[in-house]
């Protein structure tokens, strides 16, 4: 996770230190379902999630973020997995297909359009390995 933080700071003392109290407990709680999830090393950009997560949220409808949030994690290490891309990069480009849709749908809505385009490469290709 970056946070600013090293793993041997605790976290659970971060809203005692002028952090806000949500921020640190978001904080704790992806560091401990990493670690339950045995990916400890994980990088993860809470902000950017969280950023993406609230635009569908926006855009779409409020469900649209987690769903978004779990289908961008899911091409990611399935990527990883099949040897398309390391996970970050995976990651990126599955996050900026997502964030071009939207932005896309944005738009569309902004001018009376319904926004969907429905072909299967609306935002300019597959989040798999291309580039990130």
């Amino acid at each position: 996770m970056t946070d600013g933080r090293t793993e041997d700071t605790p976290g659970a003392q971060a809203a005692g230190d002028g952090q806000d109290p949500a921020r640190a407990a978001i904080e704790d709680w992806v560091r401990e379902l990493a670690h339950h999830l045995e990916i400890d090393d994980v990088e993860l950009d809470v902000d950017a999630v969280l950023r993406l997560a609230g635009q569908a949220a926006h855009t779409v409808v409020r469900p649209a973020a987690p769903v978004t949030t779990y289908l961008i994690g899911y091409v990611s290490g399935l990527a990883e997995a099949t040897g398309q891309a390391d996970h970050p990069k995976a990651s990126r480009a599955a996050s900026r297909v997502a964030a071009e849709l939207l932005a896309r749908r944005r738009d569309a809505q902004n001018s009376g359009d319904s926004g969907r385009s429905g072909d299967s490469d609306a935002a300019g290709g597959s989040a798999g390995a291309q580039d990130a």
